[in-house]
């Protein structure tokens, strides 16, 4: 991966070019807050913007994207199927849904959010319909585990171009990563930044001395010489700019040996296998 600016691309297993750093949006209000945020990140280059359905903001992201004026094949939109709505025909209702919100003729990426047990074999292939339809331009999926993707291979005729996983350097997945590699599948972290958990680190801070960066600039600066894609969120309009701020030094193999040894596989969200019942203790207000 040639990291060179915020608006450099990967390209996916079907030749579509997708930016490497993006805004990740995941809990921006609709509205007001979803609106600047992401008109502060295309201000300063940003060129992806990755949304969901569950996030309740697809409305306030079309708007940001039609009043920027930018041309619509210079943006990268990603969004995701719920839970809810998995299997082939709830699907395709759900991508309409979800286009419209957006106020889109198309989506650049749509994603499954989580691998429904039984049925997102079935809702993997009405994205691969949606694709062969020209509808979206990529297909990928979230938080799987290596044995959901080759599921995937085994039963359906497109696989998938990206995986977006939680990945911070508490959870690094070092298997994830080297089995995303091997399949040209590329991977993209949500929660780079640990939802701020991390960035007090002694080690992270101490390495972000060094280069005069902060640590949440050395975290998304690792993500990127690891060859992860990465979506950090904010609604600051000067955070924004910080994260993308990363392109002006490199780390040493040594650093990021260093932060990839931070590794303590933990997570702030579900596990793959496992989030099923982590959903139903939070709708139960069970942490």
């Amino acid at each position: 991966m040639n990291i060179t600016n915020s608006n450099g691309t990967v390209t996916l297993h079907n030749g579509i070019q997708m930016p490497y750093f993006g805004l990740g949006v995941y809990k921006s209000k609709n509205g007001n807050e979803v609106y600047n945020a992401i008109t502060a990140a295309l201000k300063e280059g940003y060129r992806l913007i990755d949304t969901a359905s569950y996030y309740n903001n697809e409305e306030g992201v079309g708007k940001a994207i039609l009043d920027s004026n930018l041309p619509r094949e210079e943006l990268f939109v990603t969004t995701k199927v719920w839970n809810s709505d998995h299997g082939y025909e709830i699907t395709l209702k759900a991508f309409d849904v979800s286009l419209k919100k957006l106020n889109l003729d198309y989506i650049d990426m749509y994603m499954i959010h989580w691998p429904m047990p039984d049925v997102y074999i079935e809702t993997w292939k009405a994205l691969e319909y949606l694709y062969k339809k020209g509808l979206v331009k990529a297909i990928g999926v979230c938080n799987c585990m290596p044995h959901h993707i080759e599921s995937l291979i085994k039963e359906c005729s497109i696989k998938p171009m990206v995986l977006q996983n939680e990945f911070h350097p508490r959870l690094v997945q070092q298997d994830v990563l080297d089995f995303c590699k091997d399949n040209n599948i590329h991977f993209q972290a949500w929660s780079p930044l640990m939802r701020g958990r991390i960035l007090e680190n002694e080690t992270l801070v101490a390495i972000a001395k060094k280069y005069n960066k902060s640590t949440a600039q050395i975290i998304i600066r690792w993500d990127l010489q690891k060859e992860v894609c990465t979506i950090p969120k904010s609604v600051h309009a000067e955070r924004i700019s910080s994260n993308a701020n990363v392109f002006n030094f490199q780390l040493t193999s040594e650093e990021v040996a260093t932060i990839d040894n931070l590794n303590t596989n933990e997570r702030t969200g579900a596990h793959p296998d496992h989030f099923i019942e982590h959903f139903a203790k939070k709708e139960k207000g069970i942490t």
